[in-house]
């Protein structure tokens, strides 16, 4: 018998984001260590986290003390960012807006662009323009630390072995999430990261769609020479090694060094 078809709840998005992005974890302590760097006498760091989706960062790094605001575009991520927050009764909020373009007329000591999210904006002056937003809200010796993604030694194109699908059973519903190809574009300068998404319902009725994500791929070099641009010192690179699941990242990390 073939199954029925039927249409993702309202909760997918939510719970796409968490399966495919939320167990992330190889970068978290860094983020605890640049926090604590820019924390002020009181032990606290007001951070800004862009991109924030439901959470993975700016839920941790509030768990460890600091006071935290998350910026998506995506107001059911926002929202549940924020009800996480209530439930586990930690310092952290979350608002609607455009990392290109926002104005939050408060200054943080560190705006984070955690797991690639600067390769999602597809020009050189998205990129400039969302930094200088950044650095706009950073005081003077503030941090903004940035990471892309290194492909070294990654299976891409007709080499990609596809892993075993990611799976959550949340809701009455099972969801699956599994990557099918990662495709190179314009002689590497982007790629699309492509998934199967398949969620079954309590009554077995399924839901299927195909996703894909576009990336611009950046070196570091790259991104320091924008991040100069939008009037942010490049000082610091480190490394994150790669997992089973997830490739490894560049990050750099810049300073401003007048407001």
């Amino acid at each position: 018998m073939i199954p029925l078809r039927t249409v993702e709840p309202e909760i997918a998005p939510i719970i796409w984001h968490d399966l495919e992005c939320g167990f992330y974890r190889a970068d978290l302590g860094l983020w605890r260590e640049l926090a604590t760097r820019t924390a002020g006498s009181d032990g606290t760091s007001r951070v800004l986290d862009l991109g924030c989706g439901t959470g993975r960062v700016s839920l941790d790094l509030a768990a460890a003390g600091h006071r935290v605001t998350g910026l998506d575009l995506d107001p059911r991520l926002t929202a549940e960012l924020r009800r996480r927050a209530a439930t586990r009764n930690v310092s952290a909020g979350a608002v609607v807006g455009d990392a290109r373009r926002f104005n939050l007329r408060r200054r943080f000591d560190i705006v984070l662009a955690a797991m690639q999210f600067l390769q999602l904006l597809e020009t050189p002056a998205e990129r400039i323009a969302a930094m200088r937003c950044a650095r706009a809200h950073l005081r003077k010796g503030g941090l903004l630390p940035a990471a892309v993604f290194d492909l070294t030694g990654e299976a891409i194109d007709d080499e990609y072995i596809p892993p075993l699908p990611d799976i959550h059973e949340s809701h009455g519903w099972v969801w699956s999430s599994q990557a099918t190809a990662i495709r190179l574009h314009d002689g590497g300068t982007w790629l699309t990261l492509e998934r199967l998404r398949r969620a079954v319902s309590p009554r077995g009725e399924i839901a299927e769609t195909e996703d894909r994500v576009r990336l611009q791929v950046i070196r570091p070099e790259q991104l320091e020479e924008e991040m100069r641009a939008a009037g942010i010192e490049p000082i610091e690179r480190w490394v994150i090694r790669p997992t089973d699941e997830h490739v490894g990242s560049d990050v750099v990390l810049g300073e401003v060094r007048d407001a």
